[in-house]
């Protein structure tokens, strides 16, 4: 059985993002040793009387260990607090006169600090078991008080008390917010999955009316071979049969397929599914809508599905021009080229910057899946995508769609 690894202790306000507010419990810890270990042996040897030996080690316990505290202020407190009840007892053996008992001004100031440090790291439990450690030690010690107790003895506990309080309560807040952020963080990364889920079950609808005619085509074909070609051998029959039946039930099992990628919210499926020919009606809807758009056609021979993605993506693209630089001039190009790579699609969009007095937009809503649904036309279509703002204020969106077999593969 192999040990797990602790991971060593982080320093108080180490996961601030600025890093003034990182220095800042090692700047308060450094300021509280350097001013308090000298004041404390001073006040102890000379004030108080004490012998200097035992001030100066006191004076060491009871300070140095707030630097612990910025990393460890658990076991700092256990040095301290022992040190803090070591030097009231050590007092005794000393007229304590008109001086404070048994917890000295500097004592106090460095065990405030301690008790903000704690706040900062330990859990309520752990915060109330040292508030009552410490109001314990203050009556424990009341009973043992020369010339009898006056109202500063219970002064430690309530400062201590207040302290534990608001430092703690400022730990639990941080935690609070830090859990919220986390939440949103995994809430926007779900969101964005559900997303582009939800545009890849779109898409898929789409191509099934797509594939679906073509395995029509295939199915009449096939069951009309015998009649439409005379003399066709028995066996060259029945492989146009199994053909059709093949393509029959291909056709049963994407109907159930699309059964589950369908939802309550998808509508107009049994329409047609628009190509190439329809791009010039996105063009004048926009147009009426008040954006002035050029429009440069293709009227190249594409497959189905290209022209399905092509249409979808100048859709969206006109309908983000709408939404987001309404009036802004705008230019459609869909065009064919041929290339080493084979012939390829290419549609681009692309927008100038909005006239200062925006029309009204074309859509209200919209799916709010533009660019992810772009982007995952065109990686299933094996093509790819540029989008991005131009200098001048507009928007450019150039797609390169496959129109070969190679390409795809």
């Amino acid at each position: 059985m192999t040990a797990v690894e602790e991971e060593p202790p982080r320093a108080l306000l180490a996961g601030a993002s600025r890093r003034w507010v990182r220095l800042l419990p090692w700047a308060v810890a450094f300021v509280l040793c350097v001013a308090l270990l000298p004041t404390t042996i001073h006040v102890l040897s000379v004030d108080y009387g004490l012998n200097g030996g035992i001030a100066s080690a006191l004076a060491v316990a009871q300070t140095a260990p707030l630097l612990l505290a910025v990393i460890r202020p658990m076991q700092a407190w256990y040095v301290i607090f022992a040190a803090d009840v070591a030097g009231a007892l050590a007092l005794l053996t000393v007229d304590v006169g008109r001086h404070v008992w048994p917890f000295p001004p500097m004592v106090i100031v460095g065990y405030i600090g301690l008790c903000l440090a704690l706040g900062l790291r330990e859990r309520r439990r752990t915060l109330l078991l040292v508030w009552l450690a410490t109001a314990g030690a203050n009556v424990g010690l009341g009973f043992v008080a020369p010339n009898g107790t006056s109202a500063q003895s219970a002064l430690l506990t309530i400062l201590s008390g207040v302290a534990l309080l608001l430092s703690g309560a400022l730990r639990e807040r941080y935690e609070a917010q830090r859990r919220l952020a986390e939440q949103e963080t995994i809430s926007e990364a779900e969101r964005g999955r559900r997303t582009l889920l939800e545009e890849r079950a779109r898409i898929a609808r789409e191509l099934h009316d797509v594939v679906a005619h073509h395995m029509s085509v295939i199915t009449v074909q096939a069951d009309t071979a015998a009649y439409r070609i005379h003399g066709l051998p028995p066996d060259v029959q029945g492989e146009f049969t199994s053909i059709a039946a093949t393509a029959r039930e291909s056709l049963g099992e994407m109907r159930r397929l699309l059964g589950v990628l369908r939802n309550e919210e998808a509508h107009g499926e049994l329409a047609p599914q628009p190509g190439l020919t329809r791009i010039g009606q996105l063009v004048e809807a926009t147009v009426r809508a008040g954006v002035p758009v050029e429009f440069s056609p293709c009227d190249a021979d594409v497959p189905e599905a290209v022209g399905l993605s092509a249409y979808r993506i100048v859709q969206e693209a006109l309908a983000n021009v709408v939404r987001h630089a309404p009036g802004a001039p705008t230019r459609v190009s869909v065009a064919e080229s041929v290339s080493e790579g084979g012939a390829r699609l290419t549609v681009l969009v692309v927008n100038g910057p909005p006239p200062e007095l925006p029309a009204a937009p074309l859509e209200v809503g919209g799916t709010g899946h533009g660019l992810v649904g772009m982007r995952e036309r065109v990686r299933l279509a094996g093509g790819t995508l540029d989008v991005g703002p131009l200098p001048d204020g507009g928007f450019r969106v150039a797609a390169r769609l496959p129109l070969t077999e190679k390409d795809f593969t």
